[in-house]
């Protein structure tokens, strides 16, 4: 009996895993586009993620169809994301430092303005009715078909994101690009408008993994730092620029974080960043990455 039970609570971690890895993958594949595609240095990226959250919030809240909610925060972080891209990151490009201190600042004082918007209490999004309540999964195990429709969604996205990425022109012009944008402008192509484009899809993955967020959690300030954080350790573990490394990183760092939370509680933490070492110590490009940049998606 007591094996039984130990089996159960394994699989139940192990789904939470996967699901908590399906958001970090959503949030982590803006960054991968946005960083390791177009090489833009963007510390905002959580804002990026609260702002999808908090407007996907409201709109549903005032709608009534979390479609609608799901949309309006895709939109108003693809929105945010073209101006800060206009205004800030083209007017850096190639400056790292400045762009890593323009984007600080920004994010904290979007952080103070959603905080005053928004107030400090935590947010939480309705789903659906027809995804709410659980399934029995088998061994008399009941999990929540929420959690199994964000799980879902996400390999639609990332399957999305992959041919688009490597199967369409615009995905072979984005790399052509990143490569040698001199070179790809002097036969014709407006790389800047190919570049924002590029810049408010990133954007806009993250705000609706801001609203998938608050769906199956909850959105609260500071997530925004939590959120980039997870991008970045994602991003470093599965390789710069590789939409295949971000979803094996993902998958991870959100095992081990549930494997931790539930094993090993005190140390829990340590978990992501001693996978995270092992993986800089054998495979310094990450798990996909490549020297000198992107080669694949």
């Amino acid at each position: 009996m007591y094996s039984f039970a130990r089996m159960k609570l394994l699989i139940v971690t192990f789904l939470n895993g996967l699901t908590l890895a399906a958001l970090y993958f959503l949030v982590a594949a803006g960054f991968s586009l946005i960083f390791g595609l177009l090489r833009q240095v963007n510390l905002a990226h959580g804002s990026l993620f609260l702002v999808g959250s908090y407007t996907g919030f409201s709109a549903a809240q005032w709608s009534g169809f979390w479609w609608f909610g799901a949309f309006v925060g895709a939109a108003a972080s693809a929105g945010l994301g073209l101006l800060m891209y206009v205004a800030l990151f083209r007017r850096f490009q190639g400056d790292e430092m400045r762009q890593t201190l323009a984007s600080v600042a920004l994010s904290i004082i979007l952080a103070d303005v959603m905080l005053w918007f928004w107030g400090g209490a935590p947010h939480q999004l309705d789903l659906p009715d027809a995804l709410t309540g659980s399934v029995v999964l088998g061994m008399g195990i009941k999990y929540p078909v929420s959690r199994l429709f964000v799980t879902g969604l996400t390999l639609l996205v990332g399957l999305g994101l992959f041919v688009l990425l490597s199967r369409t022109r615009f995905g072979v012009l984005v790399r052509a690009g990143v490569e040698d944008a001199e070179m790809l402008a002097a036969s014709g192509v407006p790389v800047q408008r190919l570049f924002m484009a590029t810049f408010a899809l990133g954007a806009a993955l993250t705000g609706f993994a801001g609203v998938v967020g608050a769906s199956v959690l909850s959105v609260s300030p500071g997530e925004d730092a939590r959120y980039l954080l997870a991008s970045l350790v994602v991003v470093i573990v599965g390789g710069i620029g590789s939409l295949r490394g971000a979803a094996v990183g993902a998958l991870l760092i959100g095992l081990a974080e549930q494997m931790g939370l539930v094993y090993a509680p005190t140390y829990g933490v340590v978990f992501t960043f001693v996978l995270m070492v092992a993986v800089l110590r054998w495979r310094p490009h990450g798990l996909f990455g490549v020297a000198g940049g992107l080669r694949h998606v």
